[in-house]
């Protein structure tokens, strides 16, 4: 029999799916499995968003531009980001496959095979596995989640920085943990990435979903970067558009646009039907916007008020995004979320979490935390929680926590 390739078998499972099939197996059983382990919002999209795709069926679904087609291009510049705040022109926008294409585009561009780029930890787990597709080591830099993950002080970069440092990696607001960087975080970032010539890759695909009186502040904003700063966009988690695959590279940089075209054509196009809907997508009233801010931190509210009730647990309250790091009371999180799925129910149900060690580098870190998104209605939140809550205090391998 042939043998798959050393990096076939080396590439890193996927932290958030790779317990799919026990969720699969528990349900063909008849349980009911209560999802807090994915970024899968339950709000309706856009009608606007929809209406675009139904009212406007071609009869022969062609390749766009390889950019992607420009009345989408023209339409996030002029109808999203410079309303936002984040003033620019058409050239310094490509549309790829989802903000998953746009994180591996920025990093094959900042880097050669061998380079190293700087993350806070816990981070998306993606990153890790792009990071391995192109040969690339993240070196970590550890966040506490005793403060809200918040960031450290700016020395620890400097202490990460090495020859072959190429770039720095930030979420904002942060998935796993939902952490919000402040105006003044991001500045104290960006003099690093100036002072040492560094890319500063911002992922800002939660942007709308910001829970404090203070504005989001871009990368893009920070002064006299243009040249460093590459921004990942999405319509996935903005619009409720998880499933069209539409996200977007930007930057002022010229050298880097002409770099991400060369790679935009060797895919040929991103998805023509995501993309039809994301034009719809832009005419989203701001009334939307509000409502789904409202509805989230009231279910972060929920959920994290009773994440910090239960006996030996413990969460920070997020600042931005649908999930939530806690830290719980067992010898191992990914058994824990195992054993609930294959032996854990209470009438016929049973919840399922995300293990967070595969969001950090830096050996044994995150081995007793969860990550957990409050994306459910507080009514079926309500019983997912009491399900963990009772699991914990029945799981073999509980530890006393706190």
């Amino acid at each position: 029999m042939a043998n798959i390739s050393t990096k076939a078998q080396q590439m890193p499972a996927s932290a958030i799916r790779k317990l799919v099939p026990y969720a699969d197996a528990a349900k063909k059983q008849g349980v009911k499995v209560y999802h807090l382990n994915i970024g899968q919002p339950d709000i309706d999209s856009p009608e606007c968003a929809l209406n675009a795709v139904k009212g406007n069926m071609p009869q022969h679904v062609s390749y766009s531009h390889s950019a992607g087609i420009m009345e989408l291009r023209q339409g996030l510049v002029e109808k999203y980001y410079r309303k936002i705040g984040i003033d620019i022109e058409v050239p310094e926008i490509i549309i790829t496959v989802a903000g998953s294409e746009s994180v591996n585009l920025a990093l094959e561009i900042a880097c050669d095979a061998g380079d190293e780029v700087i993350v806070l930890e816990p981070f998306y787990t993606n990153y890790n596995t792009f990071a391995f597709l192109n040969g690339i080591t993240l070196k970590a830099i550890p966040t506490d989640i005793r403060n809200g993950f918040q960031v450290p002080p700016i020395e620890e970069f400097e202490k990460a920085i090495t020859d072959r440092t190429r770039a720095i990696l930030v979420c904002n607001p942060g998935n796993p943990s939902g952490t919000l960087y402040s105006k003044e975080n991001m500045l104290a970032i960006g003099e690093i990435a100036r002072k040492h010539d560094l890319f500063l890759i911002s992922d800002e695909v939660y942007r709308e979903f910001c829970y404090t009186d203070e504005p989001h502040f871009s990368a893009m904003n920070i002064p006299d970067l243009d040249q460093n700063v590459i921004l990942v966009d999405s319509v996935s988690k903005r619009y409720n558009l998880c499933g069209v695959r539409v996200g977007c590279i930007i930057s002022r940089n010229k050298e880097v646009m002409a770099a991400a075209m060369k790679f935009a054509q060797a895919r040929l196009c991103p998805p023509v039907l995501g993309q039809m809907a994301s034009i719809g997508a832009l005419d989203t009233p701001d009334e939307y916007f509000t409502a789904v801010r409202e509805e989230y931190i009231r279910r972060r509210d929920y959920m994290t008020g009773r994440l910090n009730k239960m006996e030996g647990v413990f969460t920070p309250v997020p600042m931005g995004a649908f999930y939530t790091i806690a830290e719980l009371p067992v010898d191992d999180a990914e058994s824990f979320a195992k054993w609930m799925l294959e032996e854990f129910r209470i009438n016929g149900e049973t919840t399922m979490i995300t293990p967070a060690a595969s969001f950090y580098k830096t050996p044994g870190y995150g081995k007793n935390h969860a990550r957990l998104s409050y994306v459910l209605e507080i009514p079926e939140m309500e019983k997912a929680m009491t399900i963990l809550e009772e699991g914990l205090k029945a799981y073999p391998g509980r530890t006393s926590g706190k």
